[in-house]
């Protein structure tokens, strides 16, 4: 298991990444240290070296673009919880960030959500899942969404009927929310999960 990454180390590996997928070969320390609005090259040597020590990236001292990606994974934020059940409160604050081997998922996720409830049981997604979302702020009918009511968050199944839209629960021992049109904000789309089974 890779060991979490600030945000800032994931900055530049994100920074690397997408260099190295634009030119085909990686950064120079200075390409990152004005990449990234360092001060200098110093700063940048010391995020690749962190990102070495985590396992991330292996360095080539002899080469000026000698920084080998170990890993495909993305590192995705974990940014609270979200009800599967009546509507809670959203927590917005980053809890940490965790590895995502790339290609898990069909879509890349933009971040992941801890489910509270058992709302979703029936779709397969269970208390305590992390579930992986695409950030967007429109969802076709029949998707399953991370929606906003008066600032309250939760995921269910989107209905639309009559131009109403309605958000469906999975399990029958809950009852479907009817969403006045100009309350609901789709805050993403469901691409998958992941399931803790330590």
């Amino acid at each position: 298991m890779l060991k979490p990454l600030t945000d800032r180390q994931n900055d530049v590996l994100e920074f690397i990444k997408d260099f190295s997928f634009e030119n085909g070969i990686s950064p120079t320390r200075s390409e990152i240290a004005i990449g990234m609005g360092f001060r200098s090259k110093t700063a940048a040597v010391d995020h690749l070296k962190a990102l070495e020590r985590k396992g991330y990236i292996h360095l080539h001292s002899e080469t000026s673009r000698g920084i080998q990606i170990l890993q495909n994974t993305d590192e995705l934020p974990i940014i609270g919880h979200v009800a599967a059940g009546s509507p809670i409160e959203a927590i917005e604050n980053i809890d940490t960030t965790v590895p995502v081997p790339a290609g898990l998922f069909s879509t890349r996720p933009t971040y992941l959500l801890r489910v509270r409830g058992d709302s979703m049981i029936d779709a397969g997604i269970l208390d305590g899942d992390l579930i992986a979302v695409q950030k967007t702020d429109s969802a076709k009918s029949g998707q399953i969404v991370v929606a906003r009511v008066n600032d309250e968050v939760t995921i269910k199944r989107l209905e639309i009927k009559r131009n109403r839209p309605i958000l469906v629960p999975e399990n029958k021992n809950y009852n479907p929310i009817l969403v006045v049109p100009g309350e609901l904000v789709i805050e993403g789309i469901f691409i998958g999960l992941i399931r803790d089974t330590a």
